[in-house]
């Protein structure tokens, strides 16, 4: 790896383990197995030495992290026996925590590294099939956050710091021609907001040299461009002089700056020229950087909103979608990357840990007998799932909370989409709207502003039981100042815009009440990243959480305290 890349023998290795699917699933089971055979948990469910499918699956039940929470605490604490796995684990994963309001505990292992350096060299080598790229440099805005110690000693920290902190990484990203452009010492900086800072400095004395704009979401690839938007100037000025703007106050930071920025008045004036010449700030990145082949992220779900902002970036360049994983570990690549973000496609890697699939039936709320879940090559095209993980790092038959749908399959393992977190509900009565649904009545709304030349910055939702009947409270964050007349259009639309039979026909009988718009202060979503970023999350792996709940009361509180603005629908009279 650390020599030359080499993309036909990656390819050829994953066409051959997906030719394979089932075999290779039930080797992956045996291994996991195998191993972890001696741990606390597994000794419990009496596997008696049967590492097939069908004894694990009557034997081992499945979970949800609640149910973990425990072993993993003992991990956590310094438990001096195995709980989870055979091995020890020595680093615990800390998850975004923007789904539930606190991160999750996940255990973290040599084996997750190794699975994450096998997807991103397999959808590189897939890339690099389609868009070939030189050797330069990538423009990544990454950011390692705050690491720990737990009481027992280990060290925890966001999946993406653990990965970017192995030394695998560095040789890894190397080899794909495609190291970052910053210092280790601007991505794991105490402040982020130097941090990126100083990457979009990087980016700029290396313009030339940049290939690709990564990032892991393309929520932080819009935040890192809007937040250009406020200081090219400032940046233009570093470039011109030579010396490094005083915002910039960690010492570590500035010392590993001087050594890549020097005076270049030339250059400072060719980007201050083409920043002055772009209309909205349309094809900035083509603009600045000539040899970007394309910008990576992952671009599905929760990130499709930032899409339309992000072409108005990219111009031309084209948006490559990542791959498909979670602070649990990965799931599949993608190696269709000649298809436009909408329509990515996720392959199964069989080897990376085995999978099963739960069906989504609406199952009759007297009836307790759960559909059980299916194996990687026994599901049906076209039908909706939620993923069942079993890993290298201690989670057996674990509930990931997403559901995926089966739109293919490549060779004998399947292509997935992401569809939504099968928790994000906004529901009240016999109403249940997902994350999806929200997405595209906001979606339906928010043409209405395009006509004033504004956009929805971010949005979330929140369910209001305060009143009666309880009703949804959507929040958005405006790019400028909206008449009232189109806010109380937008409420409207967004009102009618959610279809599902449950909620037209509860608030029909009234039985929720008249859905509320709360336009909020500019820069309030900015308030929550950094609300997250202080509890220990990374900017690169914060997603807006699209449904804010009681257990995220703090966020809630910025929410309602930055309203500016409220309409209330009357689409149903």
């Amino acid at each position: 790896m650390e020599n030359k890349f080499d993309s036909e023998k990656v390819i050829e290795e994953f066409e051959s383990l997906t030719k394979d699917a089932k075999r290779v699933q039930m080797e992956t089971l045996k291994k996991i197995l195998n191993e972890n055979g001696e741990a606390e948990y597994l000794k419990k469910w009496n596997l008696d030495g049967k590492f097939d499918p069908e004894t694990y699956s009557s034997c081992v039940p499945v979970v949800t992290h609640k149910d973990l929470e425990p072993y993993i605490q003992k991990i956590a604490d310094g438990a001096s026996y195995p709980v989870l796995t055979g091995k020890p684990i020595t680093t615990i994963t800390l998850s975004s925590g923007t789904t539930q309001g606190k991160p999750k505990f996940v255990p973290y292992n040599d084996e997750l590294t190794e699975t994450t350096m096998q997807i991103y060299r397999t959808s590189f080598a897939f890339r690099n099939r389609a868009f070939p790229i030189g050797n330069g440099k990538a423009l990544s805005f990454i950011f390692g956050s705050k690491q720990f110690t737990t009481k027992g000693g280990l060290l925890a920290g966001t999946a993406t710091t653990n990965v970017y902190r192995s030394a695998q990484f560095k040789k890894t990203m190397k080899a794909m021609q495609t190291p970052c452009c910053s210092p280790d010492e601007v991505i794991f900086a105490p402040d982020f907001h130097q941090s990126l800072y100083c990457h979009l400095l990087c980016g700029l004395i290396f313009h030339q040299d940049i290939q690709i704009i990564s990032s892991t979401f393309a929520h932080s690839i819009v935040h890192s461009f809007r937040t250009f938007e406020l200081v090219w100037e400032e940046l233009c000025s570093d470039i011109r002089t030579g010396v490094l703007s005083a915002r910039i106050t960690v010492q570590s930071i500035r010392t590993a700056m001087e050594k890549v920025l020097t005076p270049n008045p030339e250059l400072a004036d060719k980007i201050y020229n083409k920043c002055l010449g772009l209309t909205e700030w349309n094809g900035l990145i083509p603009e600045l950087f000539p040899n970007c082949k394309y910008i990576y992220a992952i671009m599905t779900g929760s990130m499709e909103p930032y899409l339309k902002k992000l072409r108005v970036y990219a111009g031309g360049v084209r948006l490559l979608s990542a791959d498909y994983g979670s602070s649990e570990g990965w799931i599949g690549a993608n190696v269709n990357p000649d298809l436009p973000p909408e329509m990515t496609s996720y392959t199964v890697l069989p080897d990376i840990g085995y999978f099963e699939f739960l069906p989504l039936t609406n199952v009759d709320e007297m009836d307790l007998n759960e559909p059980k879940p299916i194996g990687l090559t026994d599901v049906q095209l076209g039908e909706e799932y939620e993923v069942v993980v079993t890993n290298f790092a201690g989670l057996y038959r674990y509930r990931l909370g997403d559901v995926v749908k089966v739109i293919g399959f490549h060779n004998a393992t399947l292509k997935l989409q992401f569809v939504c977190r099968r928790n994000l509900m906004l529901t009240i009565n016999i109403d249940k709207n997902t994350e999806r649904d929200l997405q595209l009545s906001v979606e339906a709304a928010a043409k209405l502003l395009a006509a004033e030349k504004l956009e929805v910055v971010d949005f979330t939702s929140h369910v209001d039981l305060a009143t009666d009947p309880g009703h949804y409270v959507i929040f958005w964050e405006v790019s400028g100042d909206a008449s009232d007349e189109i806010l109380k259009e937008c409420c409207n639309c967004l009102d009618k815009s959610f279809v599902d039979a449950g909620y037209v026909s509860s608030r029909k009988v009234k039985a929720i009440g008249p859905l509320e718009l709360r336009v909020l202060q500019r820069g309030t979503f900015q308030k929550i990243l950094d609300h997250y970023v202080g509890l220990g999350s990374a900017l690169n792996q914060f997603k807006t959480p699209r449904c804010v709940g009681p257990t995220n009361p703090k966020v809630l509180q910025i929410l309602c305290n930055n309203v500016v603005k409220s309409y209330v629908s009357s689409t149903f009279g």
